[in-house]
C-alpha cells in the first residue's frame, strides 16, 4: 500500500490518466452540450464552449466550473442557471467508465502500486474521480496537477520507484514524460477519444505500448511493462 508519510521505493508504479483513459469524457461533454442547449438554446451552448476553449488556452486544462462562472453573464435571472452547477457536480460519471475500467485498476494493483495522475482544477476533477468510483478503487491514491508532465519531480517524491508506467490517451503528454524519465518510463497509449484520434501519426507511433481500450491491460503481465519487453498490441474486446 502506498503511503503519504515516507514511501518505500517500489519496483514499478502504474500511473493512470482519467479523461478518455478510464472514463468517456467525450460522452460527458456531449451530454453537457445537450443539456445547455435544452436549457438556454443553441447559441448559448456555443457561447459556453467558446468560453471553455478560451479558458483552456489560458489555463492549460479543462475548467467546466470556471466556464460556467463566466457563462452566467446575462443569465442571472434565468432559473436554469443555478441548476447547471448541480448538473456538473452530480453528473453520473460512474456510468461513463469504459468497459472493464475498474477491473483494469484492480488488476494493475496486483502488479504494483497504482495511482491516478491527472490534470485539472481542485474542485471538479476530484469530484469527477469520486463520482466515477475511481477514488475508492485507487484507495485515494490520486494526484491532480495543472500540468502533470511538468510535475514529475513531485510525482516521484510521492511515489518513488525504479520504473514507471504511464497510461494516457494523449501521446503528446506521453512523449514529454518520456523525454524527462527516459528508460525509467514505459508509455502506454490508449487509442480512445478525440485527442488520441487527432494526434499526429509520428507522435502516436512513439509510445512503447499501444492498446485499443483500457480493458486490454487486464491481459498484461508485469514483464510486459518492463524495458525491452516485446510489444504486444492486443485487439479490443
Amino acid at each position: 500500500m502506498l503511503s503519504n508519510d515516507v514511501p518505500a521505493t517500489a519496483s514499478v508504479v502504474f500511473l493512470l490518466d482519467v479523461d478518455n483513459t478510464l472514463l468517456d469524457n467525450d460522452r460527458f461533454a456531449a451530454d453537457l452540450g445537450d443539456t445547455l442547449q435544452q436549457a438556454f438554446g443553441a447559441a448559448a451552448r456555443e457561447r459556453y464552449w467558446a468560453i471553455y476553449a478560451q479558458l483552456r488556452d489560458e489555463l492549460g486544462y479543462a475548467d467546466y466550473l470556471g466556464t460556467l462562472q463566466r457563462f452566467r453573464s446575462g443569465l442571472d435571472n434565468d432559473p436554469s442557471l443555478l441548476q447547471m452547477s448541480k448538473y456538473l457536480l452530480e453528473y453520473p460519471f460512474a456510468e461513463r467508465l469504459y468497459p472493464h475500467a475498474l477491473a483494469t485498476v484492480a488488476h494493475l494493483r496486483t502488479l504494483g502500486p497504482t495511482a491516478i495522475l491527472s490534470d485539472g482544477d481542485v474542485v471538479f476533477q476530484p469530484r469527477k474521480i469520486q463520482r466515477a468510483g475511481l477514488w475508492d478503487a485507487l484507495r485515494g491514491e490520486v494526484l491532480i496537477y495543472l500540468h502533470k508532465q511538468r510535475m514529475l519531480v513531485a510525482m516521484q517524491q510521492r511515489y518513488p520507484a525504479a520504473h514507471y508506467v504511464m497510461v494516457d490517451d494523449k501521446p503528446q503528454i506521453l512523449a514529454e514524460m518520456k523525454q524527462h524519465l527516459g528508460h525509467r518510463l514505459t508509455t502506454v497509449f490508449v487509442e480512445q477519444g478525440h485527442y488520441a484520434a487527432q494526434a499526429p501519426a509520428d507522435v502516436r507511433a512513439a509510445a512503447d505500448i499501444h492498446i485499443a481500450c483500457i480493458g486490454d491491460l487486464r491481459e498484461r503481465k508485469l514483464v510486459d511493462f518492463l524495458p525491452d519487453a516485446p510489444v504486444i498490441n492486443l485487439p479490443a474486446d
